[in-house]
């Protein structure tokens, strides 16, 4: 029996792919979860002009996404913190620190998309990156000043 997944089915397909199963697999387990639905001319031709639809959105976010690395680019943020001897901070500068100032300038990301590959101890400039989307990761310049 051919069937479209609907979702992920391990050693089976991906979401949108066509396959061939048994058909007891197919209505005993299959259609039950609503993993699969029958692939009819007419359920076919949904689920491709869904894909489109998935596709284009998936595209207009990469490019929005794009022109918020290019913004991030070309900006800097400022972090003051308390320092010691040798320059060395009192703590460190944390990703909540950056998103904190990212937010003033109204550029809203998530802790999970700040890449620190290592904790910014010292006063001075560093490089980090943000990981906006799969495909988009963009640069931005951190200056640590004495408070």
């Amino acid at each position: 029996m051919k069937v479209i997944l609907l979702e992920n089915v391990s050693n089976l397909g991906g979401a949108g792919e066509n396959v061939n199963v048994k058909d007891g697999y197919a209505r005993n387990f299959l259609f039950p979860k609503k993993l699969a639905i029958e692939a009819t001319d007419a359920a076919v031709k949904v689920i491709e002009d869904k894909k489109k639809r998935v596709e284009l959105k998936e595209k207009n976010l990469v490019e929005e996404l794009k022109k918020v690395a290019e913004r991030l680019k070309n900006m800097s943020i400022t972090i003051p913190m308390e320092s010691g001897e040798g320059d060395k901070l009192f703590g460190a500068v944390t990703s909540e620190a950056i998103i904190e100032k990212l937010a003033k300038e109204k550029i809203h990301v998530d802790k999970k998309q700040i890449i620190l590959e290592k904790d910014i101890k010292s006063l001075g400039s560093s490089d980090i990156n943000i990981k906006l989307h799969r495909e988009v990761t963009a640069q931005l310049k951190v200056w640590v000043v004495k408070k």
